[in-house]
């Protein structure tokens, strides 16, 4: 087993490729890390090579003698490169794989701005079988264009392929970040600039935490994952003849619901929380096929998302960094 790993050296490339490597089913499995602008240090089981996927040449070259195809590599919103990447990279890796002779499963990550997560209202849960809707940008629809993309190829060339779809991925103090009021806040939206600036500074000062709110006034409900929950769903995928060429929803089994954190982190660490109206909409992803095909199960809720976030503490040579726009 020769598994290319795109992206390998984000948080869930470096997460799977350590998961892989301790796992008793995979003793012998190697791993090819094509990386683009960061490197993995090279051992007996990792080999690394570098380049971009928008490039046949180093498309073609990674696949080879390849088995399995671990596709993380993407783009946020950066319009100059995300077609090259997602679209154009995706498509020479298929090319390649689909004319292997060495070639098993390809596995892509998709994500939730494929089906638009918060931006529009569903009238149920969002299951496989949800249209896709892209929001504004590129980067959703750079998303759409992914599932889209495997899924004709599967049609067309009868490929063993799977694609797990994730909404925001959590690692470490991430959750904890995504509710600051200050400039250390991760991703969106960007509380600070939605409330005064003098109540901004002194909410990042107390800790206080957002309480945000659909279009129809309630707490809002927004999908998660733990990034060792998405890596076990991945070892649970690999290799296994009910993911052949299935989607799945791989998410926490009840979306996050910023009335019950506010709720919590008043209650464990007596932390305020305010009040922020807006226009998005709760909705609630569906994981059961995942849980029934691939006997998957999350580790992580509410309360172990929460707890984690704020139990972590960094390492001084660990410092968070934001690599891309978006």
């Amino acid at each position: 087993m020769l598994i290319l790993v795109t992206g390998a050296t984000g948080k869930v490339g470096r997460r799977f490729i350590a998961g892989l490597l301790d796992d008793p089913r995979f003793t012998k499995a190697r791993i090819r890390a094509l990386c683009h602008n960061r490197l993995l240090p090279e051992t007996s089981r990792i080999e690394v090579t570098k380049g971009s996927i928008a490039d046949q040449h180093v498309a073609a070259a990674a696949m080879k003698d390849v088995t399995h195809v671990l596709h993380l590599a993407t783009c946020k919103e950066t319009p100059s490169a995300v077609m090259d990447v997602t679209v154009k990279g995706l498509f020479w890796l298929l090319e390649a794989f689909r004319t292997s002779a060495t070639a098993q499963q390809f596995i892509l990550i998709g994500g939730d701005a494929g089906i638009g997560h918060f931006y529009y209202r569903h009238d149920g849960p969002i299951t496989e079988d949800t249209p896709h809707r892209a929001y504004p940008g590129s980067y959703a629809l750079s998303k759409v264009l992914e599932e889209v993309m495997l899924e004709q190829f599967a049609i067309q060339y009868g490929l063993n392929s799977c694609c797990l779809r994730a909404p925001w991925i959590m690692e470490k103090d991430d959750f904890k970040y995504t509710l600051s009021f200050g400039d250390d806040v991760f991703g969106g939206p960007d509380w600070k600039t939605l409330v005064p600036q003098d109540d901004a500074r002194r909410y990042a000062e107390a800790g206080t935490v957002p309480l945000l709110r659909d279009a129809n006034g309630r707490p809002l409900k927004r999908n998660f994952v733990h990034v060792d929950d998405l890596v076990s769903a991945i070892l649970a995928a690999i290799d296994n003849p009910r993911a052949k060429r299935q989607l799945f929803n791989i998410c926490m089994d009840r979306p996050v619901d910023y009335g019950e954190v506010a709720a919590y982190l008043a209650q464990t660490r007596n932390l305020g929380a305010v009040d922020i109206p807006s226009q998005y909409h709760s909705n609630w992803m569906d994981n059961s096929k995942a849980r029934y095909l691939l006997d998957w199960q999350p580790s992580y809720d509410l309360e172990r998302l929460i707890d984690s976030a704020w139990q972590y503490e960094r390492s001084h040579d660990d410092r968070r960094i934001v690599w891309y726009p978006g």
